[in-house]
């Protein structure tokens, strides 16, 4: 019997289902810790914050902290308990019209960009409904059949993974509302390891790692990462691509490289940019990444989620848009990577599906508390921080991989309907969960987008 699980409701599932084999049961136990340590993180993230905090919408691409918690009871509620667990009884049934994020199939939702305006229902009573939904999934976790658990587990496991992403999604939306603040609120004082952070260093030279190109091979097979891990249903199927050889930058573009670009009249040349690049450039004044505020005196501070301080130039840049960082590699004379090679060059530091900890290529998580990308720690390994710190725009579109198909049902809204108009960043950041990442990861975002950590590792043309 699982833990949370009464005697007495084991005994009558038991007896409609069958003693369970030990690999189900097994199985089952991992899924209940997993579900209980994301669900745990999820809800640290949150109490951060005070109930006025929660139900801020800065902007229509951001959502309120209380919805985020809000739709991943949902997620769980709508494709696991309503259907395959006979007693459960939602709290309010209105919670489908309001937590439904983009599932056509499942019926009409409440407007995206008027999340903001749902006062009602209280943080408060979002924190109870997501216990009603934990207590239920620990429940039919131990008494769930052997067909049932076989037929839903990849779909369970999915939910965890959709989590996920929503605790990504908390932070960078919390920092875009904290940011609009008159008094810029810290949501937690910033960590330091000794010796602290290095305040307006150099950066190292950047330097090249050279990949000889050729048939190689990307993604996943059947939704799955390499040795069976989880994958989304986008990293798949894996195929062949020829590759060109190509050189990829050691490092991450940094807050110093950046900051040359700006000096160099880099907002004000149109010749850097894409047409629709430059349109925004004008349109929306931009004239340095998100979260740059430039004093009277001519002094530069950024935002954090611990609140403004000075750049740091040697930490890498982030909250640049796909047109920053496509002009920004033009200006340097060189590319942005194909989302091909940077998973080829990916696979070439990490051999496993997530990336262990204590390697180069292995930048700062969420798991280190940080919230903010760090300097890179100059092993001067071939490739430095490939995983964290800043997701890394390609220059790839969003597209279906050769053989993709949608999965039949609401589940198949899930990415296949996003592929178009979008650009691929690969990579993870400071604040994506640290088993969360892997090589073949397919985020996409709007090329406009500059409200998630983005930034920029350069490639060129090998010889």
């Amino acid at each position: 019997m699982l833990a949370g699980m009464s005697d007495a409701t084991d005994r009558a599932q038991s007896a409609h289902s069958g003693a369970f084999a030990p690999s189900s049961l097994a199985e089952r136990t991992e899924a209940l810790a997993a579900f209980r340590r994301i669900r745990q993180t999820t809800s640290r993230l949150a109490a951060r914050l005070e109930p006025e905090d929660q139900c801020i919408q800065s902007m229509a691409d951001a959502s309120p902290t209380k919805w985020h918690l809000a739709h991943t009871a949902w997620f769980f509620e709508t494709f696991i308990l309503k259907p395959h667990a006979a007693a459960y009884r939602t709290p309010d049934e209105g919670y489908a019209y309001l937590f439904n994020s983009y599932y056509e199939t499942l019926g009409p939702r409440h407007r995206r960009a008027a999340r903001g305006l749902l006062s009602r229902p209280t943080a408060g009573a979002i924190g109870r409904y997501r216990a009603v939904v934990d207590a239920a999934i620990e429940d039919w976790l131990g008494c769930v059949s052997e067909t049932i658990w076989a037929s839903v587990r990849g779909l369970f496991t999915l939910g965890l993974h959709h989590e996920q992403q929503h605790q990504e999604l908390i932070l960078t939306d919390i920092k875009h509302v904290f940011a609009g603040h008159p008094d810029m609120p810290v949501y937690c004082p910033e960590r330091t390891n000794p010796p602290g952070p290095v305040a307006m260093n150099a950066p190292r030279p950047m330097g090249w790692q050279s990949f000889p190109g050729g048939l190689c091979r990307i993604g996943c097979g059947d939704g799955s990462a390499a040795g069976g891990a989880f994958a989304f249903d986008n990293e798949g199927p894996r195929h062949p691509v020829f590759l060109a050889p190509f050189r990829l930058a050691s490092r991450l573009v940094t807050v110093g490289d950046y900051a040359g670009f700006i000096a160099d009249g880099g907002y004000r040349r149109p010749e850097l940019w894409l047409s629709d690049g430059w349109a925004l450039v004008q349109a929306e004044d931009w004239s340095a990444p998100l979260y740059w505020f430039e004093a009277a005196d001519g002094a530069v501070s950024i935002a954090t989620l611990s609140g403004r301080r000075d750049l740091r130039l040697d930490e890498p840049v982030c909250h640049v848009s796909y047109y920053e960082a496509d002009a920004y590699a033009r200006w340097a004379g060189a590319r942005l990577p194909t989302e091909a090679e940077w998973e080829v060059a990916a696979a070439s530091v990490s051999a496993s599906a997530s990336v262990s900890a204590g390697t180069p290529a292995r930048g700062n998580l969420l798991g280190s508390g940080f919230f903010h990308p760090r300097a890179a720690p100059g092993t001067r390994a071939p490739l430095e921080q490939m995983f964290g710190d800043v997701w890394e725009w390609t220059g790839s579109a969003y597209a279906p991989y050769p053989g993709f198909r949608p999965a039949p049902g609401a589940v198949g809204e899930y990415n296949g309907k996003f592929m178009s108009g979008q650009m691929v960043l690969r990579g993870g950041s400071c604040v994506t969960p640290d088993d969360h990442i892997r090589a073949s990861y397919r985020n996409f975002f709007p090329p406009a987008a500059r409200w998630q950590f983005s930034g920029i590792r350069l490639a060129e043309d090998g010889a």
